[in-house]
């Protein structure tokens, strides 16, 4: 049975202007790393695949698997020196296991998992297509319970500014609605 809190990507999500300004920023997020050019010989993304995975295709220089096992419950298979996750870990039940299973997955000197998702916001203006948001301190817990340690991160909006100016709950979102990223490596 599907969850109610898992989003399907569909056209209606990838019509949204919100993905392409969360898109264009993870990639200037993913350049300013000091590993950004370095060869991979393989990355996994996890989730379905996306526009976004080709700009990822083509910004590590390889070839991008997506998944298809249940993020929360079963293995993940294969050698990785990139995994990314955008905007995954806040539609899982169990984030912890996905990440325990990216670790085992990663491998090389430069491998390296980047991570975003929305930062928490007040109940009314959380997304009814997420089984949970984090704070800040609680992505950092869970990293470190995973067996991951924060490089660099960064926080940023996702929408233009005159979508903000557009009522009171879009205001309120100006305040609240922020994506957290992360760029990680196995401790």
């Amino acid at each position: 049975m599907q969850s109610t809190f898992r989003t399907v990507i569909d056209a209606h999500y990838l019509s949204d202007p919100a993905h392409s300004v969360r898109w264009r920023n993870t990639i200037d997020f993913i350049r300013r790393s000091t590993h950004s050019g370095t060869p991979y010989s393989k990355g996994l993304d996890l989730g379905d695949r996306t526009p976004f995975t080709a700009s990822l295709e083509e910004l590590f220089g390889c070839q991008f698997e997506n998944t298809t096992a249940d993020l929360d419950l079963e293995p993940l298979e294969g050698s990785f020196g990139v995994v990314t996750a955008f905007e995954v870990l806040e539609h899982l039940y169990n984030p912890l296991h996905a990440l325990v299973e990216v670790k085992r997955l990663l491998k090389g000197e430069s491998a390296r998992l980047y991570v975003s998702m929305p930062l928490r916001k007040p109940a009314f203006l959380a997304s009814p297509d997420h089984f949970h948001e984090m704070s800040r301190q609680s992505a950092l817990s869970l990293f470190n319970r995973a067996g991951f340690r924060v490089v660099r991160s960064e926080e940023f909006r996702i929408r233009p500014l005159l979508f903000y100016l557009k009522g009171l709950k879009p205001l309120l979102r100006a305040l609240f609605e922020k994506v957290q990223i992360y760029e990680l490596i196995t401790q």
